[in-house]
C-alpha cells in the first residue's frame, strides 16, 4: 500500500472501463476521480492536484490525444498513461511524440497496469526535481539577475552549471548589454571558489600602461608616480576568479605579457624581479570577433586558444524574445518599488512596441528604458509615452492612415485590422496582467478575471504566451 495518498484521474467514456480501473487503482491505495471525455478531464485537472492521468486513447469529443496536447502546455510535469483497444505501433509512436509517460493496450493485466502507473508516478517526481531547478537556477545562488525561460537561456544555465566546478578558463562572448559579466559572476557563484574574491576590470577603461599596472601590480619606484608598491589584480583574484571584460581592446604587447602569465601560472610586478605564483579561474568577456581580429592582426592567435577553452556565446535580446516581458516586469517591479510607486503593469501599447523593437542593446537597453519610464510615469500602468523608445517620431501605424476605403469590402476590412490592432495587445495585457498578480498561476488567474480555466488557457495559446517552466501546481 501507498504511505502517501495519491491522486489519479481517470477518464474514459467506457463506464464500465471507468469503474474497473478505479477499482483497481483504489485497492493499491490511490485516490481516483473518474471522468467519461476530455473536456471533463482538463476541467477536473484545473480544480485539483493530480499525480497522475490515465485516459483512454479514443473517445467522442476530445480524443486523449488532444488532452496530452493540451496538457502539456500548462502542467508538463504532469505525467499520463494512454490506454487504447486500437493495438497500433503508429499510435503508441505518436503517444509518446507528444509527451505520454506510457502506453498500454487493451486487454491488460491487472499487474500491468499498476506497475505503469507506479512508474509513471515516479516519473513525476522526476520531472517536478528538473523544473525545479531550472527555476532555482534562474533565481537563486548567482542566477538572481539572469532572467528567462527561453531555449537560450535553459541551454545557457546548464552550460554554466557544467563549468563552474572546474578551473578551465572560459571565454564569454555576445553583443554589449547581453549581461556578461552577470554570467562570469554566475560562474563564480556556483564553482568551488565562490568564498574567494570575484575581481573584475574593464580593459577599455585604462591606458596601457595602467592596465597593466592593475593587471600585474608593481613596485615602488618602477616608474614616474609609483610612490609604493601595489598589488596587481592578479594578486587580489587570490584563490578566486577573475573577470578580463572586454578582453580584445588589450594590446599586443599586453597581451604577450597576459599569455606568458596564464602559461606559467606566475605574474611579475612591474619593475620587480621576483615572479609570484597564482591561484585564480580566469574569465574572458569579449563583444568583439576574436577570429576577425587574429586575421587583421590586432589578436594573438595563442592567446586566443588560451582564453578560449570554454566559448560560451551570449543571445542578443531580439533572439530571444520570448523572455522579453519576463524582463520587463522584472524591471518594472525593481524600479517601482525604489522610486516609491505602485505601478501595476504596462498598457497594450506599450506591450505592443516593445515587442516590436529589436533593442541593439540588449537587456541593458531595455533596463534602462523602464528606469526611465518608471520615473516619468504618474499613473498604475506605463503608458506609451512613458517610454520615449528611439524613433518614436518616426513610428506610424496604419491606424492613422488617412487613405479613405474606395468600398465596402475594403472599409470592412480595414475595420477588422483596426480592432485586432486595438484587441490583441489589450489582450495580451490582459493575460500578462492576471498572470503576474497570480505568480503564474493559471488557475488562480482565471479564477480572479472569471473565467473558465479552459477559455483562458486557449486565450494564452492564442497569444503564444508559454508557462511551461513557470508553472508548478
Amino acid at each position: 500500500m501507498n504511505t502517501e495518498m495519491d491522486r489519479i484521474l481517470v477518464a474514459d467514456d467506457d463506464a464500465v472501463i471507468r469503474e474497473g480501473l478505479r477499482r483497481i487503482l483504489t485497492t493499491e491505495g490511490y485516490e481516483v476521480v473518474t471522468v467519461s471525455n476530455g473536456r471533463a478531464a482538463l476541467e477536473r485537472l484545473g480544480e485539483q492536484v493530480f499525480k497522475l492521468l490515465v485516459t483512454d486513447l479514443k473517445m467522442p469529443g476530445m480524443s486523449g490525444l488532444e488532452v496530452l496536447q493540451s496538457l502539456r502546455t500548462f502542467q508538463p510535469e504532469l505525467p499520463v498513461v494512454l490506454i487504447t483497444g486500437y493495438a497500433a505501433i503508429d499510435n503508441a509512436v505518436e503517444a509518446m511524440k507528444n509527451g505520454a509517460t506510457d502506453y498500454l493496450s487493451k486487454p491488460f493485466a491487472n499487474e500491468e497496469l499498476i506497475s505503469k502507473v507506479k512508474n509513471a508516478i515516479k516519473t513525476r517526481a522526476v520531472l517536478i526535481d528538473d523544473i525545479c531547478l531550472n527555476r532555482e537556477m534562474s533565481e537563486t545562488h548567482g542566477f538572481e539577475n539572469l532572467i528567462g525561460d527561453s531555449r537560450e537561456m535553459k541551454q545557457l544555465y546548464q552550460r554554466i552549471m557544467q563549468v563552474a566546478p572546474t578551473d578551465s578558463t572560459v571565454l564569454i562572448s555576445g553583443e554589449s548589454g547581453t549581461g556578461k559579466e552577470l554570467v562570469a559572476r554566475a560562474i563564480h557563484a556556483h564553482s568551488p571558489r565562490r568564498s574567494q574574491p570575484f575581481v573584475a576590470i574593464d580593459c577599455t577603461a585604462l591606458a596601457e600602461s595602467l592596465l597593466e599596472s592593475e593587471l600585474f601590480g608593481h613596485v615602488k619606484g618602477s616608474f614616474t608616480g609609483a610612490t609604493q608598491t601595489k598589488r596587481g589584480l592578479f594578486e587580489v583574484a587570490e584563490g578566486g576568479t577573475l573577470l578580463l571584460d572586454e578582453v580584445g581592446n588589450i594590446s599586443l604587447t599586453t597581451q604577450a605579457k597576459l599569455l606568458r602569465v596564464l602559461q606559467e601560472r606566475v605574474v611579475t610586478p612591474i619593475g620587480g624581479t621576483k615572479p609570484i605564483a597564482i591561484n585564480i579561474r580566469l574569465v574572458a568577456a569579449t563583444n568583439i570577433k576574436l577570429q576577425e581580429m587574429i586575421k587583421k592582426g590586432t589578436f594573438r592567435e595563442d592567446l586566443f586558444f588560451r582564453l578560449n577553452i570554454i566559448p560560451i556565446e551570449l543571445p542578443p535580446l531580439r533572439n530571444r524574445k520570448g523572455d522579453l516581458m519576463l524582463l520587463a516586469s522584472k524591471f518594472l517591479k525593481r524600479f517601482a518599488e525604489g522610486n516609491g510607486k505602485e505601478i501595476r503593469g504596462f498598457s497594450p501599447d506599450v506591450i505592443e512596441q516593445l515587442e516590436h523593437y529589436d533593442f541593439p542593446g540588449n537587456v541593458r537597453e531595455l533596463e534602462n528604458l523602464i528606469e526611465r519610464a518608471v520615473v516619468l510615469s504618474n499613473s498604475d500602468f506605463l503608458q506609451r509615452q512613458d517610454l520615449e523608445m528611439p524613433g518614436d517620431e518616426q513610428v506610424t501605424s496604419s491606424s492613422t492612415d488617412s487613405t479613405v476605403p474606395l468600398d465596402a469590402n475594403e472599409l470592412k476590412e480595414r475595420k477588422r485590422l483596426l480592432r485586432e490592432e486595438a484587441v490583441v495587445p489589450l489582450e495580451r495585457a490582459f493575460l500578462l496582467s492576471a498572470l503576474d498578480r497570480n505568480d503564474w498561476n493559471i488557475t488562480r488567474a482565471a479564477e480572479e478575471v472569471g473565467m473558465q480555466r479552459p477559455n483562458f488557457q486557449a486565450m494564452l495559446k492564442k497569444q503564444g504566451i508559454s508557462i511551461r517552466s513557470r508553472m508548478i501546481e
